[in-house]
């Protein structure tokens, strides 16, 4: 409610230049407003003209001046200097904002980073610097603070780019009564301790990396798919589709002794045949003759001409099982007499000749 409670922004810039500022159009909307200062104390005070004005919107928004001691008074008045809208008397030290860090320097050991900077002139006590660093894969950055104008932190990774930046802080409330801070050193880049121009290279590897990655595990993926699918596959094909044994593999050593000379792989070994078994018995066969005294006359006489052999009807209709020989199967001496005979067929009668 007093003409001591407005909003006002009071920067001391290192002790050298003073900046007061205030909200031109809340405070003075209707006219246009002169400011003054002094540094002197007593009742013999000389009051200077705001040398250079800070302008909003063509108003007179504040004042930039230089520091001249620790004790300061400003006068607000209308524009023609005869009523006075608002004063106040400050300490000027209480409201410095340091200057940036000089001369930073950056020391690696191992995983441990110290950065240093200059020592101020003026007020060191008051002053802490604040070490911020982050990693191109971090959101955010860590921060470390310590008494000026020393510190570090450990734990960095080799492999890893890093951002760094600093700067000054003044104490609060020992020192100020506003948090000033100083602006940010230019911010550096470094990989285990070698200065880089820009940590964009070390994205790039990364995202190459992801991306090799990645293909990697596309192509395995694949290949184990390929494979369950191939088993599968072979599966069904043994099931709908047996395999046909080679002849080759059961009779090897007919094709591997003897090159497919069936006459003297028999000749030459007790297997001659292969062992099968038949689905049906064969039966005896008994050789019937019309008239047994007769042909073997005829037989004596006139030497062979031809054997009737008897074999059931259900021969005929390939029924194996149930097929009836008549006849005594000859012997190997008794086929051979039959070379070059013919036989017959008529009804259920077979006749060689």
């Amino acid at each position: 409610g007093g003409r001591d409670a407005i909003n006002m922004t009071i920067i001391n810039f290192n002790n050298e230049k003073m900046q007061i500022t205030w909200a031109v159009t809340e405070l003075f909307p209707v006219e246009n407003v002169s400011f003054s200062y002094t540094f002197d104390e007593g009742k013999n005070k000389v009051w200077k003209p705001c040398p250079t004005y800070v302008l909003d919107q063509d108003y007179n928004s504040g004042c930039l001046f230089k520091t001249e001691g620790p004790t300061l008074a400003i006068s607000i008045r209308n524009n023609n200097g005869s009523e006075e809208l608002f004063s106040k008397t400050l300490k000027s030290d209480f409201y410095i904002k340091p200057n940036r860090p000089e001369n930073v320097t950056f020391f690696w050991n191992a995983d441990t980073v110290t950065v240093s900077c200059n020592r101020p002139v003026r007020a060191v006590k008051c002053l802490i610097l604040e070490l911020q660093y982050k990693s191109k894969f971090d959101k955010s950055w860590e921060s470390r603070t310590s008494k000026c104008c020393s510190v570090g932190d450990q734990g960095f990774d080799p492999k890893k780019c890093y951002s760094f930046r600093v700067r000054l802080k003044r104490l609060v409330p020992l020192c100020n009564v506003v948090k000033y801070s100083s602006d940010w050193e230019a911010e550096t880049f470094w990989r285990n301790g070698r200065l880089l121009d820009s940590c964009d290279d070390d994205i790039k590897s990364h995202s190459n990396t992801v991306i090799v990655l990645t293909c990697l595990l596309a192509v395995l993926l694949m290949m184990f798919i390929l494979s369950v699918l191939l088993c599968k596959w072979q599966r069904l094909q043994k099931s709908v589709m047996p395999t046909v044994p080679d002849p080759k593999y059961i009779f090897a050593d007919l094709f591997s002794d003897h090159n497919g000379n069936f006459q003297e792989w028999i000749d030459k070994t007790d297997h001659a045949v292969v062992q099968t078994k038949l689905e049906y018995e064969e039966p005896e066969c008994i050789i019937e003759a019309e008239s047994q005294q007769e042909d073997e006359k005829n037989s004596d006489k006139q030497g062979p001409q031809e054997k009737i052999f008897r074999f059931s009807r259900a021969s005929e209709n390939n029924d194996p099982k149930a097929a009836q020989i008549d006849c005594l199967m000859p012997t190997s001496n008794t086929i051979a007499s039959f070379a070059g005979f013919q036989i017959l067929m008529n009804d259920d009668m077979y006749v060689m000749l």
